[in-house]
């Protein structure tokens, strides 16, 4: 710090030549030093002030995120949801009816016997039958391991054997399944005890070779590349660009890779000719197990797993309930039916939603350029999941009462076992489940809502701790400006005292060496000396 005191003085010259002149002058002490303490305050504070702005950053996100998270609906938004619900559970009860399972098989039979057809027949199948066609695929598509079960003693048979086998599983595990009874030639089985089984395949030393051949030759080649990469790593950059060195090496995998993509896509062939039952039951019997069915299977096998009664419950529930593939996809499509007022109620209460809060916002506003869009999308805030909840709710309950009402004027009371048979069959599933997601969604939102306050609180005891800290650094300035001030005021009437003794003292000099001047010998010699004297002492 560098602190400048000024003093201003007259000097006064009286005599008859000089017409009373008079000289001002200003005396300067400048004393020049830097207060280290001044210094490290100010950096302090500025770090403060840096660390404040970020820190309100945060807080202002947090503000948003708060804000979405909150619920804002009126009892105007809860009547809609409310009134939402009633009339798409009106539409449930009057419209979709009950779980038709019978005529939901029908209909996916239909959907996979066509399937199966027009699949053989992008594969060159010409005729019209359906056992036809699946004698065509099962020729054109055949798998090494697919009889091999019977003589095994592995308590596999006819009924369950797709189910067993994993790679007649429509799942990445199936697939993979797939490829390594190409290559390694053994068919893995998992029976209705949760046994495991590896089947090994009669195969012709020929035909091994002609399999690996393709990936010993990948091999080579790709060893090859390595070995070529390691030894001119410094140059081959410069010699070979990168993407060139990519397709190199997916031109040397490549004859490995033909072979796996070749096993997927008969593995995918053979699966389309046992959806529909073999030939001799086309269009009946035991089709391949679905997506759901399979990966039970697959978990069911798991160790401690396959200790359990789980293995015997999914093999029972596909040999004696028939709950193939077929049957799968029929309970989608009655689901896909009773999500139709689901879904209708989702688009109601959203553009009731949107349309409510984009006129708000610009009644508000009075353009649309300041709209804020954030809180008019119907998506990610607490006021349309809480609305949704309602809606949902509504639903569901109406659901359930019209089950309960219609099961009891069939069936009698809840002790008759047929009133629950109906009963189960009048519910909507995808309604449940849709109220749940909703009741989840509304939950994890404040649970989260209360975790951003807390985060948000926390942000902002920060803040003010800096600030606090600011202040004190602001006092601490304020002393050692204080002290500063005071023995510069010392300072500087020293140095008045030091400057007025000085200039008194050399006024004494002047004059005396004034007065041993001959003024009229200098004013003959050069009669403008004491104009110009004059000027110069006064102009400088």
């Amino acid at each position: 710090m560098q602190s400048q005191f000024k003093a201003l003085t007259t000097f006064k010259v009286q005599s008859q030549d000089f017409d009373n002149f008079q000289v001002k002058y200003e005396m300067l002490a400048s004393p020049a030093f830097i207060d280290f303490r001044k210094v490290h305050i100010k950096q302090k504070i500025s770090e403060i002030d840096t660390l404040s702005s970020e820190l309100q950053i945060k807080i202002d996100v947090s503000n948003k995120e708060v804000e979405q998270l909150t619920n804002n609906a009126d009892s105007f938004d809860y009547s809609v949801a409310v009134g939402c619900g009633v009339f798409c559970g009106l539409i449930d009860s009057f419209v979709i009816g009950d779980f038709d399972f019978k005529k939901a098989k029908d209909k996916s039979n239909e959907q996979v016997n066509n399937f199966i057809m027009k699949f053989a027949k992008l594969n060159g199948f010409d005729g019209e039958r359906l056992d036809k066609a699946i004698e065509f695929l099962e020729k054109k598509f055949p798998v090494a391991q697919d009889n091999i079960w019977k003589t095994a003693g592995i308590s596999v048979g006819t009924k369950n054997h797709h189910l067993a086998d994993f790679a007649h599983h429509p799942t990445l595990l199936g697939l993979v399944a797939a490829i390594l009874v190409q290559f390694f030639r053994m068919g893995i089985f998992v029976n209705r005890k949760g046994e495991w089984h590896f089947e090994g395949i009669s195969t012709k030393p020929e035909d091994v070779i002609k399999i690996w051949l393709p990936v010993v030759i990948s091999g080579l080649l790709l060893w090859l590349c390595n070995i070529a990469e390691s030894k001119f790593s410094d140059k081959i950059d410069e010699k070979i660009p990168k993407p060139i060195q990519e397709i190199i090496k997916a031109l040397a995998a490549a004859p490995a890779l033909i072979p796996i993509l070749k096993v997927s896509a008969n593995w995918a062939g053979h699966l389309v000719s046992d959806m529909g039952g073999s030939k001799n039951t086309a269009g009946g019997g035991m089709g391949i197990a679905g997506l759901f069915l399979s990966l039970l299977h697959e978990i069911s096998s798991l160790p401690i797993l396959n200790k359990t009664p789980l293995p015997q419950i999914v093999n029972d529930l596909y040999t004696k309930e028939k709950f193939d593939m077929r049957a799968e996809l029929a309970v989608l499509n009655e689901l896909g039916r009773q999500a139709v007022p689901v879904l209708i109620g989702e688009i109601l209460v959203r553009g009731f939603f949107f349309v409510r809060r984009l006129v708000n916002e610009y009644n508000e506003h009075g353009n649309f350029e300041s709209i804020n869009w954030n809180s008019v999308i119907p998506l990610k805030n607490k006021t349309i999941a809480r609305m949704m909840t309602i809606e949902s709710g509504t639903f569901t309950a109406i659901d359930l009462a019209d089950a309960t009402i219609r099961s009891t004027m069939k069936n009698g009371f809840p002790n008759n076992p047929l009133f629950w048979k109906d009963f189960v069959l009048r519910v909507n599933y995808v309604g449940i489940g849709r109220f749940s997601v909703a009741v989840a969604t509304d939950i994890g939102m404040g649970i989260k809502r209360q975790k951003k306050i807390d985060e948000r609180l926390k942000l902002k005891s920060e803040c003010l701790m800096l600030q606090n800290a600011k202040i004190f650094y602001l006092q601490e300035d304020m002393w050692i400006e204080a002290e500063s001030t005071e023995q510069a005021m010392k300072d500087l009437f020293e140095t008045v005292e030091k400057s007025e003794t000085y200039f008194i003292e050399s006024a004494k000099d002047i004059f005396e060496s004034l007065k041993r001047i001959d003024i009229k010998k200098a004013k003959n010699k050069n009669p403008d000396l004491i104009a110009e004297m004059k000027d110069i002492l006064e102009w400088g």
